[in-house]
């Protein structure tokens, strides 16, 4: 998929503004990390812990259950796949009673560099009675509490979503018939298999609105509020005040700010200063961009108000991005 940027959005912009707004929604890229073939002997239960990267899971064979905070026991049968957007905690079992062993506890085969084996039994070989699920970490190209993520909900169930979208069930089949063959380089067109596949159901469930009456979704839905929020993401560094962007709507400064409340669920100042924070981030982080200057390029007078604003929403002060994530990384490192 294409890096979501304002060069996206400047090129489509002559489309209808919902249509320009699903395009940025689509412009999300989603990467694989690392994959993992997981052939499990009942009873077994595998806890998954949160993480930033999203989880994916595709059960092949034996069927699974699934539990998170949110949904509490969900079955899944062979074919099933399902995306957990920002990694949050959740079980995979073969059955709700069935204690729980954290994924980190279980032994890792290498299969390549990103590729896994683990196994429940010591067998070389995979019982004919054995659960097979391929599983998965994948990123995405945006800050994980960023508000083109804190939108989605916590679990997609791609079997809810194969209706809307045909292609998601062409890749479920494929996926099936590269576990059950078992041919050579399988592991390999998993994994790019399931990248595509992640991003159909994001798609899909995009597309079908998913019955949501506030956030990103409504705003599709509603063309002069759609194209607001595509011009605040198409240019963050803009001083988007209120009356700009009344302006931009075509509408009174209370009615415009009255409806845009109503559709995202928070104030337009909140959602233009937290669009802001996570571009300021993304520059720091990955551009390594200097405090002042990313402060300058977003319009705020000093360094220390820009600062204040950026801990307010983050949660921690601009000048900790780098460290935090170093402390991150090198965790990520001794854990593996």
């Amino acid at each position: 998929m294409h890096d979501h940027s304002s060069r996206l959005v400047a090129a489509v912009q002559p489309l209808e503004a919902s249509d320009l707004l699903t395009r940025v929604l689509l412009g999300l890229r989603l990467d694989g990390v690392e994959y993992g073939r997981c052939v499990m002997r009942e009873p077994w239960a595998i806890a998954f812990p949160a993480q930033r990267d999203a989880r994916f899971h595709f059960v092949a064979r034996g069927g699974a259950w699934l539990w998170t905070p949110a949904t509490e026991w969900k079955q899944l049968h062979p074919g099933d796949a399902v995306l957990l957007p920002r990694g949050s905690f959740h079980i995979m079992a073969s059955s709700p009673d069935v204690p729980a062993v954290d994924i980190d506890q279980l032994a890792r085969e290498a299969v390549s560099e990103n590729l896994y084996l683990v196994r429940t039994d010591p067998a070389d070989e995979t019982p004919a009675d054995a659960s097979v699920m391929f599983c998965g970490a994948m990123r995405f190209n945006l800050d994980p509490l960023h508000p083109l993520l804190a939108m989605m909900p916590a679990l997609m169930h791609a079997g809810d979503l194969v209706k809307r979208d045909p292609a998601v069930l062409a890749l479920l089949e494929a996926m099936e018939r590269e576990v059950s063959l078992d041919r050579i380089g399988a592991c390999g067109i998993l994994a790019r298999l399931a990248d595509v596949l992640a991003a159909s159901i994001i798609r899909a469930w995009v597309e079908c609105g998913c019955s949501d009456s506030t956030g990103w979704i409504a705003a599709v839905q509603c063309p002069k509020i759609g194209k607001v929020i595509a011009a605040i993401h198409a240019e963050p560094e803009r001083d988007w005040d209120v009356h700009a962007l009344a302006r931009l709507m075509g509408a009174s400064r209370s009615r415009f700010a009255e409806a845009f409340t109503r559709t995202v669920g928070e104030s337009p100042a909140r959602y233009v200063a937290k669009v802001k924070m996570f571009q300021a981030r993304r520059w720091i982080q990955q551009e390594g961009m200097r405090v002042t200057v990313a402060a300058e390029r977003l319009g705020y007078d000093s360094e220390a108000s820009f600062s204040r604003a950026f801990k307010r929403i983050m949660g921690m002060p601009p000048s900790a991005v780098r460290a935090h994530d170093a402390t991150v990384a090198r965790e990520g490192r001794v854990r593996a």
